[in-house]
C-alpha cells in the first residue's frame, strides 16, 4: 500500500515508500495530534525507516523518536534511515498509543499509532479522526471511542447472523430472536367483509325475537 498523505506537498514523497499515514492538512488550527500512523508490525527497527523517510519532505528531517515501551516489545536505541541515524527513546509516562517525532530545526509532531492488527475499516476511522485539524481528542480517547464503535458493529453483525440463522426471525426488544410463530396471537380470527354484520357471540338471545315479544306485550 502506498503512503497516504493529506498535506499539499505529497508529490515529493517517493512512490516506493510503504508507510501508511494520514496527516493533518497545513492549517492555522493546532490540535493535539498531527495525524496517524498504521504500522504493519510491532518491530520498530523494521517499521521506523519507512515512516521517517516518508516524513522528511512534508515535515522535515526527523532526528529522534519517542515511544512508550508498553506497546513495543523491543525499543532499539538507534535506527538507520537513508544513510543517517535516528535516535529512539522511550518514556512510560507517554501515551502508549502515541509516537512522538522530534527535529532539531523544525519541532515536534505527535502521531496516533493504529495497532497493526486493526481491521481496515477501523484503521480508516482512526486515521481520519486523528487527522482532523484542531482536534482536542487525545490518542487514548480515540482508541477508546473506536473500541466502543467496533464492539457495537460486532454486535450488529452477530444479530444479523442470528437473523439469517433463524430464517429471518424478528428480534424482541430485549435483543432475543423471536420465531415467526411468536408474532401470531393465540387463537384464530375469522375474516369477514365490512359489508357483513359483525359475527354474534354465541349464547346471547336473538334481538329479533326479543323485539317481537315486547311488541306483543305492549298490545
Amino acid at each position: 500500500m502506498t503512503t497516504t498523505l493529506d498535506r499539499a506537498d505529497v508529490g515529493a514523497v517517493s512512490p516506493l515508500v510503504t508507510a501508511r499515514l494520514a496527516l493533518t492538512p497545513k492549517t492555522a488550527l493546532v490540535g493535539l495530534l498531527d495525524g496517524a500512523w498504521w504500522p504493519r508490525s510491532r518491530d520498530l527497527e523494521a517499521e521506523l525507516p519507512a515512516l521517517v523517510a516518508a516524513l522528511d519532505e512534508p515535515w522535515g528531517r526527523v532526528t529522534r523518536v519517542s515511544v512508550n515501551p508498553g506497546r513495543w516489545p523491543v525499543v532499539p536505541r538507534t535506527v538507520p534511515v537513508a544513510g543517517r541515524t535516528v535516535h529512539v527513546g522511550w518514556f512510560t509516562e507517554q501515551d502508549p498509543d502515541k509516537l512522538i517525532l522530534l527535529s532539531y530545526t523544525v519541532g515536534r509532531w505527535d502521531l496516533l499509532v493504529v495497532p497493526p492488527e486493526t481491521e481496515p475499516a477501523g484503521a480508516a476511522r482512526l486515521m481520519a479522526a486523528a487527522a482532523i485539524p484542531g482536534s482536542t481528542l487525545t490518542a487514548d480517547v480515540l482508541m477508546a471511542n473506536e473500541s466502543v464503535i467496533g464492539r457495537g458493529l460486532r454486535d450488529v453483525r452477530g444479530r444479523e447472523a442470528t437473523w439469517e440463522g433463524e430464517g429471518g426471525a424478528c428480534m424482541s426488544p430485549f435483543g432475543n430472536p423471536m420465531g415467526r410463530s411468536a408474532l401470531r396471537r393465540p387463537g384464530r380470527i375469522e375474516a369477514h367483509r365490512f359489508s357483513d354484520p359483525p359475527p354474534r357471540p354465541t349464547g346471547l338471545p336473538d334481538d329479533t325475537g326479543r323485539r317481537a315479544h315486547h311488541t306483543d306485550a305492549d298490545r
